[in-house]
């Protein structure tokens, strides 16, 4: 969440970043709400000081043998009630500004092309060769189904819609991509870990999924706990509330999950296939940089998550979003399209975004300085190493061949242990 002081301090800084993304800029009550806890600080610290002073005198004159007034017992009694009641009232007041604050998405960096919706995004650049094929490529759900790695039928009887089963080959195929995407991260010098796929709601606070994006969730009402829409959010929690030291940094971490999303909203859209479903595989970086290097990082980030797309020869482009289609804490976000040979377009396949001390404020995540020992925030990224399930479909498309088969990338085969998925024979 962002800084009540810039809201205080610079607030049309604040406005001026925020009218970018088309959000609201009226803080009105936030201001109102901040004044409100300021002067409640102040009564209920004044009120302790007069509270202290009379215990002291109190207390001395029972030390003397001495009782004392009524009145001085009954003014210690009005200021003990008066600290309380003041207590309630700034707890309530802060609960306020945070809720609102927590609504409050991030500032677009100054190097956001200003813009309203994806029509706006930009082409930084475009690698490698879209494929040429002799025959009309199908798309991906129907080379799965007819090469018997895809039932999305009988994943329908069990979960429903947006749901995929995976059999023989394919199930093959998409453990390779995994073992490929976190092997080759790890040379990178990323860490792996492997994180819980339920988590609580401070979690969820923290990346901040909540509140904005709680209808997107699967909960857990009985425990109060949430599945995953992504590994970011256990792998970013891991340092909630921890001091990192400055020479710990940068810390790299990749994180292969399950993750789980109602994509609420997006019904009518994607509905075939592996491109848009409530469960899908993914593997994720994660970083927790210095404030000084974290766009550096962020272009770093970014370089490996292409770094396996240009290893399996999937042709791609990257992406860099405007103002108004950032996500809700980014600051800067790059998105990685592959081609869909089937589609005939692009499709996203990972996004890379820094958050700069958005998510930290909320996790309470800080770093010491070797020489100065202050404390301040860490700068959080994380970006799709990249999303399996999409990866799975674009391989489907752009190595399909005539005959119904599909051909391994061949960074792939020491993990399938096979070149090919040929047509199964009747």
């Amino acid at each position: 969440m962002l800084d009540i002081k810039l809201f205080r301090e610079n607030l049309e800084y604040v406005k001026e970043g925020l009218k970018k993304r088309g959000f609201d800029t009226n803080f009105e009550t936030l201001i109102n709400l901040d004044n409100d806890r300021r002067k409640l600080i102040v009564e209920i610290e004044q009120a302790r000081l007069r509270r202290n002073t009379d215990s002291e005198k109190i207390g001395k004159l029972k030390r003397e043998g001495k009782e004392p007034e009524a009145a001085l017992l009954e003014e210690l009694e009005q200021f003990r009630v008066r600290i309380q009641e003041n207590e309630r009232f700034l707890l309530n007041v802060e609960n306020q500004i945070e809720d609102i604050l927590m609504r409050i998405p991030n500032i677009p960096d100054e190097s956001v092309p200003l813009g309203k919706d994806s029509n706006n995004n930009v082409v930084v650049r475009t690698v490698g060769d879209i494929p040429k094929f002799s025959f009309k490529p199908k798309h991906h759900w129907e080379i799965g189904e007819k090469l018997d790695i895809l039932d999305f039928e009988a994943a329908s009887k069990v979960s429903g819609s947006r749901f995929a089963l995976l059999k023989n080959e394919g199930c093959a195929l998409e453990r390779a991509i995994i073992s490929f995407f976190l092997d080759t991260h790890k040379q990178k010098g990323y860490t792996e870990v492997m994180t819980p796929y339920l988590v609580n709601k401070a979690s969820m606070k923290g990346t901040g999924q909540l509140p904005k994006f709680e209808e997107e969730l699967f909960k857990c009402n009985a425990d109060d706990l949430y599945l995953i829409p992504t590994a970011e959010v256990s792998v970013t929690n891991i340092h909630r509330d921890d001091v990192i030291e400055e020479s710990d940094l940068t810390k790299k971490y990749v994180s292969y999950s399950a993750c789980f999303r109602r994509e609420a909203g997006s019904y009518g859209k994607d509905t075939k296939g592996l491109i848009r479903n409530h469960q899908f595989n993914k593997v994720e970086l994660v970083k927790f940089t210095k404030p000084d290097n974290s766009m550096a990082e962020l272009e770093a980030l970014t370089s490996d998550a292409e770094n396996v797309l240009q290893l399996l020869k999937i042709p791609y482009r990257v992406m860099l979003l405007c103002s108004g289609d950032i996500g809700f804490g980014s600051s800067k976000t790059y998105d990685l399209e592959a081609w869909m040979s089937g589609e005939g377009t692009y499709r996203e396949i990972s996004s890379c975004s820094n958050f700069k001390d958005f998510q930290a404020r909320r996790m309470n995540i800080k770093f010491k300085s070797n020489t100065s020992k202050k404390r301040d925030f860490v700068h959080t990224l994380n970006g799709s190493g990249v999303a399996v399930g999409r990866t799975f479909a674009t391989i489907l498309e752009n190595y399909q061949q005539e005959d119904g088969s599909v051909v391994i990338p061949e960074v792939l085969r020491k993990y399938t242990g096979f070149d090919v998925i040929n047509p199964k024979k009747k």
